[in-house]
């Protein structure tokens, strides 16, 4: 028989669209600050997207940061009260493009925060325009006959960059597609809260998500599309081990 594994009883209701991956990274999320014992203890800066639902999805305390400012806020925090865990929730819109100096400056100083992007390929909650990370071709409200990379640039690798060019903790990529990735999701997540705990700086977990309204499609779509066109070009796995 089963197990039925229990809901944190940190995790609340989420308002996430049906089919949206915020969700499983939330309860992720929550289940690791469970087994930590963090509950009590931690602060998060949240994002402006659908990241603002961490308002009613996580009993912790939170900071709602400007738009793209997460890293920042999350480094004053950090500095402000040391003895905090701390981290940032963000989507790809907001990390990436309109905060990508704070992203990477956090990771350049090597700040010790945990930064969680979920990456679903546009700007979600504000209308499905195209982010640095829409694929090529992808059609959004900003491209709507499809992104031409030749004119936008390609789409944005930031963990592998950051991994490449800076000092950091830990940097990983995971997803939602099965349970065998969500299972080794979970251990980045772990990962980037370990590191944190041990004073050893920057983590960044990047999560790849549907987003079913945005992309246009039903949940069993976006999830077909997700594994067969969107893993492929953004490789899973960990580009910077703790340790390493």
């Amino acid at each position: 028989m089963a197990l039925e594994k229990k809901v944190p009883d940190i995790c609340n209701y989420a308002m996430f669209c049906a089919g949206c991956g915020h969700g499983v990274l939330v309860r992720l999320i929550c289940e690791c600050l469970e087994e930590f014992g963090l509950e009590k203890d931690t602060i998060a800066a949240i994002g402006v997207g659908c990241s603002c639902h961490l308002k009613t999805a996580i009993d912790c305390d939170l900071v709602q940061s400007p738009h793209g400012r997460a890293a920042a806020v999350a480094t004053g925090i950090r500095r402000a009260e040391p003895t905090k865990f701390v981290f940032t929730y963000q989507g790809d819109g907001d990390a990436y493009n309109i905060g990508i100096a704070e992203t990477l400056n956090a990771a350049y100083r090597n700040e010790n925060i945990c930064v969680f992007v979920v990456n679903n390929n546009n700007f979600g909650m504000t209308g499905g325009q195209m982010s640095w990370c829409t694929m090529e071709g992808q059609k959004t409200a900003t491209s709507p006959h499809g992104r031409d990379c030749a004119l936008t640039g390609y789409p944005i690798k930031a963990p592998e960059m950051i991994a490449h060019s800076f000092k950091p903790a830990y940097v990983a990529r995971g997803a939602i597609t099965t349970p065998q990735e969500i299972n080794k999701l979970k251990g980045y997540i772990r990962n980037a809260f370990q590191a944190q705990l041990n004073h050893e700086g920057y983590s960044l977990v990047e999560v790849l998500s549907t987003c079913p309204t945005n992309w246009a499609m039903s949940p069993l779509a976006a999830h077909k599309r997700l594994t067969e066109e969107v893993a492929p070009y953004y490789e899973l796995g960990e580009f910077k081990k703790r340790g390493e």
